[in-house]
Protein backbone atom coordinates (compact mmCIF):
# COMPACT_ATOMS: atom_id res chain seq x y z
CA UNK A 1 0.00 0.00 0.00
CA UNK A 2 1.13 3.60 -0.58
CA UNK A 3 2.14 6.00 2.15
CA UNK A 4 -0.65 7.75 4.03
CA UNK A 5 0.16 11.13 2.48
CA UNK A 6 -0.18 10.82 -1.29
CA UNK A 7 -3.50 11.54 -3.00
CA UNK A 8 -4.30 9.85 -6.31
CA UNK A 9 -5.95 11.48 -9.33
CA UNK A 10 -6.90 9.09 -12.13
CA UNK A 11 -7.41 10.62 -15.57
CA UNK A 12 -9.52 8.64 -18.03
CA UNK A 13 -10.81 9.48 -21.50
CA UNK A 14 -14.00 8.74 -23.39
CA UNK A 15 -15.68 9.06 -26.80
CA UNK A 16 -12.47 9.09 -28.85
CA UNK A 17 -8.71 9.39 -28.57
CA UNK A 18 -6.49 12.47 -28.92
CA UNK A 19 -8.72 14.70 -26.80
CA UNK A 20 -5.78 15.76 -24.65
CA UNK A 21 -5.59 13.56 -21.55
CA UNK A 22 -1.83 14.00 -21.39
CA UNK A 23 -2.04 17.78 -21.57
CA UNK A 24 -4.87 17.79 -19.04
CA UNK A 25 -2.81 15.72 -16.59
CA UNK A 26 0.30 17.84 -17.17
CA UNK A 27 -1.63 21.11 -16.82
CA UNK A 28 -3.33 20.02 -13.60
CA UNK A 29 0.05 18.97 -12.22
CA UNK A 30 1.53 22.37 -13.09
CA UNK A 31 -1.35 24.14 -11.36
CA UNK A 32 -1.02 22.01 -8.23
CA UNK A 33 2.70 22.78 -8.17
CA UNK A 34 1.89 26.49 -8.24
CA UNK A 35 -0.38 25.90 -5.27
CA UNK A 36 2.60 24.56 -3.36
CA UNK A 37 2.17 20.79 -3.76
CA UNK A 38 4.67 18.16 -4.83
CA UNK A 39 3.42 16.15 -7.81
CA UNK A 40 4.30 13.06 -9.79
CA UNK A 41 2.76 11.88 -13.06
CA UNK A 42 2.41 8.35 -14.39
CA UNK A 43 1.08 6.82 -17.63
CA UNK A 44 -0.59 3.40 -17.82
CA UNK A 45 -0.72 2.07 -21.39
CA UNK A 46 -3.11 -0.80 -22.26
CA UNK A 47 -1.17 -1.99 -25.32
CA UNK A 48 0.59 -5.35 -25.11
CA UNK A 49 3.96 -4.05 -26.31
CA UNK A 50 6.47 -3.96 -23.47
CA UNK A 51 7.32 -0.41 -24.55
CA UNK A 52 6.81 1.69 -27.70
CA UNK A 53 10.42 1.24 -28.81
CA UNK A 54 9.58 -1.03 -31.76
CA UNK A 55 6.30 0.68 -32.70
CA UNK A 56 5.97 2.72 -35.88
CA UNK A 57 5.92 6.50 -35.39
CA UNK A 58 2.91 6.52 -37.71
CA UNK A 59 0.98 4.50 -35.13
CA UNK A 60 2.35 5.81 -31.88
CA UNK A 61 4.13 9.10 -32.48
CA UNK A 62 7.52 9.79 -30.98
CA UNK A 63 9.21 7.60 -28.41
CA UNK A 64 10.11 9.70 -25.40
CA UNK A 65 13.22 8.58 -23.50
CA UNK A 66 13.83 9.19 -19.80
CA UNK A 67 17.16 9.76 -18.06
CA UNK A 68 17.15 6.18 -16.79
CA UNK A 69 16.64 4.75 -20.27
CA UNK A 70 12.92 3.98 -20.49
CA UNK A 71 11.31 4.21 -23.93
CA UNK A 72 7.92 5.72 -23.20
CA UNK A 73 4.81 7.40 -24.54
CA UNK A 74 5.08 11.01 -25.75
CA UNK A 75 2.78 12.16 -22.92
CA UNK A 76 5.73 11.81 -20.54
CA UNK A 77 7.28 14.62 -22.56
CA UNK A 78 4.29 16.82 -21.74
CA UNK A 79 4.64 15.85 -18.08
CA UNK A 80 8.29 16.86 -17.92
CA UNK A 81 7.88 20.05 -19.95
CA UNK A 82 4.97 21.31 -17.85
CA UNK A 83 6.29 20.37 -14.40
CA UNK A 84 10.08 19.94 -14.78
CA UNK A 85 9.71 16.75 -12.73
CA UNK A 86 12.07 14.13 -14.15
CA UNK A 87 10.19 10.98 -15.15
CA UNK A 88 11.59 7.49 -14.54
CA UNK A 89 10.94 3.95 -15.71
CA UNK A 90 8.38 3.62 -12.93
CA UNK A 91 6.23 6.28 -14.59
CA UNK A 92 5.63 4.33 -17.79
CA UNK A 93 3.59 1.14 -17.37
CA UNK A 94 2.32 -1.15 -20.15
CA UNK A 95 0.24 -4.29 -20.36
CA UNK A 96 3.29 -5.99 -21.85
CA UNK A 97 5.27 -5.26 -18.69
CA UNK A 98 2.42 -6.35 -16.43
CA UNK A 99 1.80 -9.70 -18.13
CA UNK A 100 5.53 -10.42 -18.53
CA UNK A 101 6.06 -10.00 -14.80
CA UNK A 102 2.97 -11.97 -13.78
CA UNK A 103 3.78 -14.86 -16.12
CA UNK A 104 7.40 -14.91 -14.87
CA UNK A 105 6.10 -15.21 -11.32
CA UNK A 106 3.76 -18.02 -12.33
CA UNK A 107 6.64 -19.91 -13.94
CA UNK A 108 8.67 -19.56 -10.74
CA UNK A 109 5.77 -20.92 -8.71
CA UNK A 110 5.23 -17.70 -6.78
CA UNK A 111 1.46 -18.16 -6.79
CA UNK A 112 1.63 -21.49 -4.97
CA UNK A 113 -0.54 -23.43 -7.37
CA UNK A 114 -3.30 -20.86 -7.72
CA UNK A 115 -5.11 -20.31 -10.99
CA UNK A 116 -3.65 -17.07 -12.34
CA UNK A 117 -6.41 -14.69 -13.44
CA UNK A 118 -6.94 -11.08 -14.49
CA UNK A 119 -8.59 -10.44 -11.11
CA UNK A 120 -6.78 -10.45 -8.74
CA UNK A 121 -3.34 -11.18 -10.18
CA UNK A 122 -3.19 -8.74 -13.11
CA UNK A 123 -5.08 -6.03 -11.25
CA UNK A 124 -2.83 -6.48 -8.20
CA UNK A 125 0.22 -6.08 -10.44
CA UNK A 126 -1.25 -2.87 -11.90
CA UNK A 127 -1.94 -1.51 -8.43
CA UNK A 128 1.61 -2.33 -7.38
CA UNK A 129 2.90 -0.30 -10.35
CA UNK A 130 0.68 2.63 -9.40
CA UNK A 131 1.96 2.59 -5.80
CA UNK A 132 5.62 1.93 -6.70
CA UNK A 133 8.51 4.34 -6.17
CA UNK A 134 6.54 7.00 -4.32
CA UNK A 135 8.10 9.08 -1.56
CA UNK A 136 6.62 12.29 -0.20
CA UNK A 137 4.49 13.34 -3.17
CA UNK A 138 1.28 15.17 -2.34
CA UNK A 139 -0.33 14.02 -5.59
CA UNK A 140 0.17 11.21 -8.06
CA UNK A 141 -1.68 11.97 -11.29
CA UNK A 142 -2.16 8.75 -13.18
CA UNK A 143 -3.31 8.81 -16.81
CA UNK A 144 -5.00 5.72 -18.23
CA UNK A 145 -4.24 5.38 -21.93
CA UNK A 146 -6.86 4.62 -24.55
CA UNK A 147 -10.60 5.21 -24.33
CA UNK A 148 -13.17 3.89 -21.87
CA UNK A 149 -14.78 0.86 -23.48
CA UNK A 150 -11.59 -0.48 -25.07
CA UNK A 151 -11.21 -4.13 -24.14
CA UNK A 152 -7.49 -3.66 -23.48
CA UNK A 153 -8.16 -1.06 -20.81
CA UNK A 154 -10.60 -3.06 -18.67
CA UNK A 155 -8.01 -4.40 -16.17
CA UNK A 156 -6.72 -0.86 -15.57
CA UNK A 157 -10.19 0.50 -14.88
CA UNK A 158 -10.87 -2.37 -12.49
CA UNK A 159 -7.55 -1.71 -10.74
CA UNK A 160 -8.25 1.98 -10.19
CA UNK A 161 -11.82 1.17 -9.12
CA UNK A 162 -10.34 -1.05 -6.42
CA UNK A 163 -7.96 1.70 -5.33
CA UNK A 164 -10.87 4.11 -5.07
CA UNK A 165 -12.74 1.58 -2.95
CA UNK A 166 -9.75 0.87 -0.72
CA UNK A 167 -8.57 4.45 -0.14
CA UNK A 168 -11.88 6.29 -0.34
CA UNK A 169 -12.77 9.79 -1.51
CA UNK A 170 -10.26 11.41 0.84
CA UNK A 171 -7.40 9.91 -1.19
CA UNK A 172 -8.73 9.32 -4.72
CA UNK A 173 -10.31 11.45 -7.43
CA UNK A 174 -11.53 10.36 -10.87
CA UNK A 175 -11.27 12.94 -13.66
CA UNK A 176 -12.92 11.99 -16.95
CA UNK A 177 -12.22 13.74 -20.25
CA UNK A 178 -14.94 13.59 -22.91
CA UNK A 179 -16.01 15.38 -26.09
CA UNK A 180 -18.79 17.91 -26.59
CA UNK A 181 -19.05 18.03 -30.38
CA UNK A 182 -20.48 21.10 -32.07
CA UNK A 183 -23.04 20.21 -34.75
CA UNK A 184 -23.25 23.11 -37.26
CA UNK A 185 -26.66 22.10 -38.63
CA UNK A 186 -28.10 22.13 -35.10
CA UNK A 187 -26.11 25.18 -34.07
CA UNK A 188 -25.21 23.75 -30.66
CA UNK A 189 -22.93 21.54 -28.63
CA UNK A 190 -24.18 18.01 -27.99
CA UNK A 191 -23.92 16.30 -24.62
CA UNK A 192 -25.00 12.78 -25.56
CA UNK A 193 -21.49 11.40 -26.30
CA UNK A 194 -20.36 12.57 -22.86
CA UNK A 195 -23.41 11.06 -21.21
CA UNK A 196 -22.77 7.69 -22.84
CA UNK A 197 -19.08 7.81 -21.92
CA UNK A 198 -19.83 8.51 -18.26
CA UNK A 199 -22.47 5.78 -18.26
CA UNK A 200 -19.87 3.33 -19.61
CA UNK A 201 -17.50 4.31 -16.84
CA UNK A 202 -20.22 4.05 -14.20
CA UNK A 203 -20.98 0.56 -15.47
CA UNK A 204 -17.45 -0.38 -14.48
CA UNK A 205 -17.98 0.89 -10.97
CA UNK A 206 -16.32 4.29 -11.35
CA UNK A 207 -18.18 7.54 -10.76
CA UNK A 208 -16.28 10.51 -12.23
CA UNK A 209 -15.73 13.34 -9.75
CA UNK A 210 -14.74 15.92 -12.35
CA UNK A 211 -15.90 16.02 -15.97
CA UNK A 212 -13.55 17.75 -18.37
CA UNK A 213 -15.32 18.48 -21.65
CA UNK A 214 -13.28 19.11 -24.78
CA UNK A 215 -15.15 21.65 -26.91
CA UNK A 216 -14.68 24.33 -29.52
CA UNK A 217 -16.72 26.99 -27.70
CA UNK A 218 -17.84 27.83 -24.15
CA UNK A 219 -20.40 25.54 -22.52
CA UNK A 220 -23.69 27.34 -21.79
CA UNK A 221 -24.81 27.36 -18.15
CA UNK A 222 -27.89 25.27 -18.84
CA UNK A 223 -25.79 22.65 -20.62
CA UNK A 224 -23.49 22.38 -17.61
CA UNK A 225 -26.57 21.87 -15.47
CA UNK A 226 -27.74 19.12 -17.83
CA UNK A 227 -24.38 17.34 -17.73
CA UNK A 228 -24.35 17.69 -13.95
CA UNK A 229 -27.78 16.09 -13.63
CA UNK A 230 -27.34 13.26 -16.12
CA UNK A 231 -23.74 12.42 -15.18
CA UNK A 232 -24.20 12.75 -11.41
CA UNK A 233 -21.49 15.41 -11.09
CA UNK A 234 -21.64 18.75 -9.26
CA UNK A 235 -22.13 21.70 -11.68
CA UNK A 236 -18.89 23.45 -10.65
CA UNK A 237 -17.00 20.28 -11.48
CA UNK A 238 -18.08 20.29 -15.13
CA UNK A 239 -15.07 21.98 -16.73
CA UNK A 240 -14.75 23.23 -20.31
CA UNK A 241 -11.57 22.22 -22.14
CA UNK A 242 -11.64 24.79 -24.92
CA UNK A 243 -9.44 24.65 -28.01
CA UNK A 244 -6.48 27.05 -27.69
CA UNK A 245 -3.82 28.35 -30.09
CA UNK A 246 -0.85 27.14 -28.03
CA UNK A 247 -0.61 24.27 -25.56
CA UNK A 248 1.00 26.60 -23.02
CA UNK A 249 -2.34 28.40 -22.73
CA UNK A 250 -3.95 25.21 -21.38
CA UNK A 251 -2.92 25.60 -17.70
CA UNK A 252 -4.12 29.22 -17.78
CA UNK A 253 -7.45 28.23 -19.27
CA UNK A 254 -7.99 25.33 -16.85
CA UNK A 255 -7.29 27.62 -13.91
CA UNK A 256 -9.78 30.17 -15.24
CA UNK A 257 -12.32 27.35 -15.52
CA UNK A 258 -11.67 26.39 -11.90
CA UNK A 259 -10.19 22.91 -12.37
CA UNK A 260 -7.42 23.19 -9.77
CA UNK A 261 -9.82 24.83 -7.31
CA UNK A 262 -12.31 21.99 -7.82
CA UNK A 263 -9.58 19.44 -7.08
CA UNK A 264 -8.51 21.21 -3.91
CA UNK A 265 -12.12 21.61 -2.76
CA UNK A 266 -12.74 17.90 -3.40
CA UNK A 267 -9.86 16.96 -1.10
CA UNK A 268 -10.73 19.64 1.46
CA UNK A 269 -7.50 21.57 0.89
CA UNK A 270 -8.66 25.02 1.96
CA UNK A 271 -5.23 26.46 2.73
CA UNK A 272 -3.55 26.00 -0.67
CA UNK A 273 -2.17 29.23 -2.10
CA UNK A 274 -3.62 30.87 -5.19
CA UNK A 275 -1.35 30.00 -8.15
CA UNK A 276 0.63 32.80 -9.79
CA UNK A 277 0.31 32.19 -13.52
CA UNK A 278 2.35 35.23 -14.55
CA UNK A 279 5.23 33.13 -16.00
CA UNK A 280 2.77 31.13 -18.12
CA UNK A 281 1.03 34.29 -19.30
CA UNK A 282 4.37 35.88 -20.22
CA UNK A 283 5.33 32.73 -22.12
CA UNK A 284 2.07 32.75 -24.09
CA UNK A 285 2.51 36.45 -24.86
CA UNK A 286 5.99 35.81 -26.24
CA UNK A 287 4.65 33.02 -28.44
CA UNK A 288 1.76 35.16 -29.69
CA UNK A 289 3.67 38.42 -30.09
CA UNK A 290 7.18 37.65 -31.37
CA UNK A 291 9.55 40.40 -32.47
CA UNK A 292 10.74 38.61 -35.60
CA UNK A 293 10.54 35.44 -37.65
CA UNK A 294 12.86 32.72 -38.89
CA UNK A 295 12.08 29.84 -41.21
CA UNK A 296 13.38 26.33 -40.58
CA UNK A 297 13.16 23.28 -42.83
CA UNK A 298 12.78 19.93 -41.07
CA UNK A 299 13.74 17.14 -43.44
CA UNK A 300 12.38 13.89 -42.02
CA UNK A 301 10.67 10.66 -43.00
CA UNK A 302 7.60 10.85 -40.76
CA UNK A 303 6.51 14.41 -41.55
CA UNK A 304 2.94 13.36 -42.37
CA UNK A 305 2.49 12.46 -38.71
CA UNK A 306 3.64 15.45 -36.66
CA UNK A 307 3.36 13.54 -33.35
CA UNK A 308 6.47 11.66 -34.48
CA UNK A 309 8.37 14.89 -33.81
CA UNK A 310 6.40 16.21 -30.82
CA UNK A 311 9.35 17.06 -28.57
CA UNK A 312 11.30 18.43 -31.52
CA UNK A 313 8.55 20.89 -32.43
CA UNK A 314 8.25 22.03 -28.82
CA UNK A 315 12.02 22.46 -28.52
CA UNK A 316 12.01 24.63 -31.64
CA UNK A 317 9.21 26.70 -30.12
CA UNK A 318 11.26 27.09 -26.94
CA UNK A 319 14.28 28.14 -29.01
CA UNK A 320 12.14 30.72 -30.77
CA UNK A 321 10.90 32.08 -27.43
CA UNK A 322 14.51 32.42 -26.24
CA UNK A 323 15.23 34.68 -29.23
CA UNK A 324 11.82 36.43 -29.24
CA UNK A 325 11.02 35.17 -32.72
CA UNK A 326 8.32 33.09 -34.37
CA UNK A 327 9.71 29.95 -35.96
CA UNK A 328 7.90 28.89 -39.10
CA UNK A 329 8.56 25.23 -39.81
CA UNK A 330 8.58 23.88 -43.35
CA UNK A 331 8.11 20.11 -43.35
CA UNK A 332 9.96 18.29 -46.11
CA UNK A 333 9.32 14.59 -46.61
CA UNK A 334 12.83 13.20 -47.17
CA UNK A 335 11.76 10.37 -49.50
CA UNK A 336 9.79 12.81 -51.65
CA UNK A 337 12.73 15.25 -51.62
CA UNK A 338 14.98 12.43 -52.79
CA UNK A 339 12.72 11.60 -55.75
CA UNK A 340 11.41 15.10 -56.60
CA UNK A 341 14.03 17.65 -55.48
CA UNK A 342 12.64 20.40 -57.73
CA UNK A 343 9.39 20.28 -55.74
CA UNK A 344 11.18 21.67 -52.69
CA UNK A 345 13.81 23.90 -54.30
CA UNK A 346 12.01 27.10 -53.43
CA UNK A 347 11.63 26.07 -49.78
CA UNK A 348 15.14 24.77 -49.24
CA UNK A 349 16.63 27.87 -50.90
CA UNK A 350 14.62 30.31 -48.77
CA UNK A 351 14.87 28.92 -45.24
CA UNK A 352 17.19 30.29 -42.58
CA UNK A 353 18.09 26.93 -41.11
CA UNK A 354 17.90 23.21 -41.86
CA UNK A 355 17.33 20.44 -39.31
CA UNK A 356 17.54 16.70 -39.92
CA UNK A 357 16.07 14.74 -36.97
CA UNK A 358 16.55 11.18 -35.82
CA UNK A 359 15.19 8.16 -37.62
CA UNK A 360 15.90 4.57 -38.49
CA UNK A 361 16.52 2.71 -41.75
CA UNK A 362 17.59 3.57 -45.28
CA UNK A 363 14.31 4.96 -46.60
CA UNK A 364 14.56 8.66 -47.31
CA UNK A 365 18.30 8.97 -46.65
CA UNK A 366 18.92 10.37 -50.14
CA UNK A 367 16.71 13.38 -49.44
CA UNK A 368 18.34 14.00 -46.08
CA UNK A 369 21.82 13.81 -47.60
CA UNK A 370 20.76 16.28 -50.29
CA UNK A 371 19.55 18.73 -47.62
CA UNK A 372 22.74 18.32 -45.57
CA UNK A 373 24.94 18.94 -48.60
CA UNK A 374 22.98 22.09 -49.45
CA UNK A 375 23.33 23.38 -45.87
CA UNK A 376 27.07 22.71 -45.82
CA UNK A 377 27.85 24.19 -49.23
CA UNK A 378 25.61 27.24 -48.88
CA UNK A 379 26.49 28.10 -45.28
CA UNK A 380 22.92 27.59 -44.04
CA UNK A 381 22.76 26.91 -40.25
CA UNK A 382 22.37 23.18 -39.72
CA UNK A 383 21.42 21.02 -36.74
CA UNK A 384 21.60 17.24 -37.14
CA UNK A 385 20.14 15.07 -34.40
CA UNK A 386 21.13 11.41 -33.97
CA UNK A 387 20.67 10.01 -37.50
CA UNK A 388 20.97 13.60 -38.72
CA UNK A 389 24.49 13.71 -37.28
CA UNK A 390 25.43 10.34 -38.75
CA UNK A 391 24.25 11.35 -42.22
CA UNK A 392 26.21 14.60 -41.94
CA UNK A 393 29.32 12.47 -41.40
CA UNK A 394 28.47 10.29 -44.41
CA UNK A 395 27.85 13.36 -46.61
CA UNK A 396 31.16 14.92 -45.53
CA UNK A 397 33.11 11.72 -46.13
CA UNK A 398 31.60 11.29 -49.58
CA UNK A 399 31.77 14.86 -50.86
CA UNK A 400 34.74 16.34 -49.00
CA UNK A 401 37.02 13.42 -48.21
CA UNK A 402 36.22 11.69 -51.51
CA UNK A 403 35.17 8.39 -49.91
CA UNK A 404 32.45 7.77 -52.47
CA UNK A 405 31.20 4.55 -50.87
CA UNK A 406 31.04 5.92 -47.31
CA UNK A 407 27.98 4.41 -45.66
CA UNK A 408 26.40 3.05 -42.49
CA UNK A 409 26.15 -0.64 -41.68
CA UNK A 410 22.56 0.09 -40.67
CA UNK A 411 21.45 0.13 -44.28
CA UNK A 412 24.39 -1.17 -46.35
CA UNK A 413 26.98 -3.84 -45.63
CA UNK A 414 29.08 -2.92 -48.67
CA UNK A 415 31.29 0.18 -48.75
CA UNK A 416 33.30 2.06 -46.16
CA UNK A 417 31.48 1.84 -42.81
CA UNK A 418 31.92 5.36 -41.42
CA UNK A 419 28.88 4.57 -39.23
CA UNK A 420 28.92 1.19 -37.44
CA UNK A 421 26.74 -0.89 -35.14
CA UNK A 422 27.41 -0.01 -31.53
CA UNK A 423 28.49 -3.26 -29.85
CA UNK A 424 30.08 -2.13 -26.61
CA UNK A 425 29.99 0.99 -24.46
CA UNK A 426 30.55 2.08 -20.89
CA UNK A 427 27.47 2.88 -18.79
CA UNK A 428 26.96 3.67 -15.12
CA UNK A 429 26.59 -0.07 -14.41
CA UNK A 430 29.65 -1.16 -16.40
CA UNK A 431 30.21 -2.25 -19.98
CA UNK A 432 27.12 -2.88 -22.09
CA UNK A 433 27.40 -5.25 -25.07
CA UNK A 434 25.10 -5.90 -28.05
CA UNK A 435 25.15 -8.02 -31.20
CA UNK A 436 23.18 -8.06 -34.46
CA UNK A 437 21.21 -11.04 -33.11
CA UNK A 438 19.90 -9.23 -30.03
CA UNK A 439 16.25 -8.21 -29.75
CA UNK A 440 15.46 -4.79 -31.21
CA UNK A 441 13.53 -3.77 -28.11
CA UNK A 442 15.90 -2.34 -25.52
CA UNK A 443 19.06 -3.09 -27.56
CA UNK A 444 20.09 0.53 -27.96
CA UNK A 445 22.16 2.99 -26.00
CA UNK A 446 19.28 4.50 -24.06
CA UNK A 447 18.98 7.24 -21.49
CA UNK A 448 21.30 9.93 -20.16
CA UNK A 449 25.06 9.70 -20.72
CA UNK A 450 27.77 12.28 -20.02
CA UNK A 451 29.66 14.09 -22.77
CA UNK A 452 32.86 16.11 -22.51
CA UNK A 453 32.89 19.27 -24.66
CA UNK A 454 35.95 20.77 -26.32
CA UNK A 455 36.63 24.31 -25.17
CA UNK A 456 36.04 27.12 -27.63
CA UNK A 457 33.68 25.15 -29.86
CA UNK A 458 30.15 26.19 -30.81
CA UNK A 459 28.71 23.46 -28.60
CA UNK A 460 30.86 24.54 -25.67
CA UNK A 461 29.75 28.14 -26.11
CA UNK A 462 26.09 27.16 -26.56
CA UNK A 463 26.09 25.28 -23.25
CA UNK A 464 27.51 28.30 -21.43
CA UNK A 465 31.11 27.08 -21.35
CA UNK A 466 30.27 23.79 -19.64
CA UNK A 467 32.99 21.20 -19.95
CA UNK A 468 30.67 18.24 -19.31
CA UNK A 469 26.98 17.83 -20.12
CA UNK A 470 24.46 15.01 -19.80
CA UNK A 471 22.03 14.20 -22.61
CA UNK A 472 19.57 11.45 -23.50
CA UNK A 473 20.33 8.90 -26.20
CA UNK A 474 18.38 6.47 -28.35
CA UNK A 475 20.45 4.79 -31.08
CA UNK A 476 22.24 1.63 -32.14
CA UNK A 477 24.95 2.99 -34.44
CA UNK A 478 27.97 5.24 -33.85
CA UNK A 479 30.43 7.26 -35.91
CA UNK A 480 33.49 5.15 -36.69
CA UNK A 481 36.43 6.71 -34.83
CA UNK A 482 38.87 5.28 -37.38
CA UNK A 483 37.94 8.18 -39.68
CA UNK A 484 38.28 10.89 -37.01
CA UNK A 485 41.71 12.20 -38.04
CA UNK A 486 40.75 12.40 -41.72
CA UNK A 487 37.58 14.31 -40.96
CA UNK A 488 39.18 16.71 -38.52
CA UNK A 489 41.99 17.47 -40.95
CA UNK A 490 39.36 18.76 -43.39
CA UNK A 491 37.35 20.75 -40.86
CA UNK A 492 34.75 18.37 -39.39
CA UNK A 493 35.83 18.23 -35.77
CA UNK A 494 34.61 16.09 -32.90
CA UNK A 495 33.72 18.74 -30.35
CA UNK A 496 32.04 16.36 -27.91
CA UNK A 497 33.16 12.88 -26.84
CA UNK A 498 32.17 10.34 -24.21
CA UNK A 499 34.36 10.65 -21.09
CA UNK A 500 36.46 7.66 -22.18
CA UNK A 501 37.01 9.31 -25.57
CA UNK A 502 35.63 6.36 -27.53
CA UNK A 503 32.20 7.61 -28.64
CA UNK A 504 31.63 10.75 -30.74
CA UNK A 505 28.79 12.84 -29.32
CA UNK A 506 29.06 16.20 -31.14
CA UNK A 507 30.50 17.18 -34.50
CA UNK A 508 31.04 20.66 -35.95
CA UNK A 509 32.15 22.01 -39.30
CA UNK A 510 34.69 24.73 -38.53
CA UNK A 511 34.45 26.08 -42.08
CA UNK A 512 30.77 26.89 -41.62
CA UNK A 513 29.00 29.66 -39.62
CA UNK A 514 26.92 27.13 -37.62
CA UNK A 515 26.93 23.43 -38.56
CA UNK A 516 26.45 21.09 -35.60
CA UNK A 517 25.47 17.44 -35.30
CA UNK A 518 24.74 15.62 -32.05
CA UNK A 519 24.38 11.91 -31.38
CA UNK A 520 21.93 12.50 -28.55
CA UNK A 521 18.41 13.96 -28.52
CA UNK A 522 18.54 17.48 -27.04
CA UNK A 523 14.84 18.03 -27.73
CA UNK A 524 13.98 15.65 -24.88
CA UNK A 525 15.39 18.02 -22.26
CA UNK A 526 14.06 21.32 -23.60
CA UNK A 527 11.54 23.12 -21.42
CA UNK A 528 9.29 26.15 -22.05
CA UNK A 529 10.96 27.97 -19.14
CA UNK A 530 14.37 26.50 -19.94
CA UNK A 531 14.93 26.29 -23.72
CA UNK A 532 17.64 23.82 -24.64
CA UNK A 533 20.90 25.69 -25.31
CA UNK A 534 21.49 23.97 -28.65
CA UNK A 535 18.06 24.95 -29.96
CA UNK A 536 18.51 28.50 -28.68
CA UNK A 537 21.88 28.68 -30.44
CA UNK A 538 20.51 27.13 -33.64
CA UNK A 539 17.58 29.56 -33.81
CA UNK A 540 19.95 32.45 -33.07
CA UNK A 541 22.21 31.34 -35.94
CA UNK A 542 19.17 31.14 -38.22
CA UNK A 543 18.13 34.62 -37.07
CA UNK A 544 21.57 36.00 -37.90
CA UNK A 545 21.41 34.31 -41.31
CA UNK A 546 18.01 35.89 -41.97
CA UNK A 547 19.46 39.33 -41.25
CA UNK A 548 22.31 38.79 -43.68
CA UNK A 549 19.89 38.14 -46.51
Amino acid sequence: MPNQHTRFIFVTGGVLSSLGKGLAAASLAALLQLRGYKVRLRKLEPYINVDPGTMSPYQHGEVYVTDDGAETDLDLGHYERFTNVTATKADAVTTGQIYSEVIAKERRGDFLGATVMVVPHITDAIKAKIFADLEDEDFLICEIGGTVGDIEGLPYLEAIRQIGHELGNSRTLFLHLTLLPYIPSAGELKTKPSQHSVKELQGMGIQPDILLCRCSQPIPHEMKQKLSLFCNIQPDRVIAALDVDTIYQVPIHYHEEGMDRAVCDFFGLKDSKVPDLTPWKNLVQKIREPEGKVEIAIVGKYTQHKDAYKSLVEAITHGGVSQNVDVKVHWIESEDFEENPQKYDEIIHSVNGILVPGGFGKRGTGGKLRAIQYARENKVPYLGICFGMQLAVIEFCRNVLGIENATSTEFCEAGEPVICLLKEWLSASGYETRTEADDLGGSMRLGAYPCNLKKGTKAYNAYGSKEQISERHRHRYEVNMLFKDQMEAQGLIFSGLSPDGHLPEVIENVNHPWFVGVQFHPELKSRPFGPHPLFAAFINAALQQSRIF
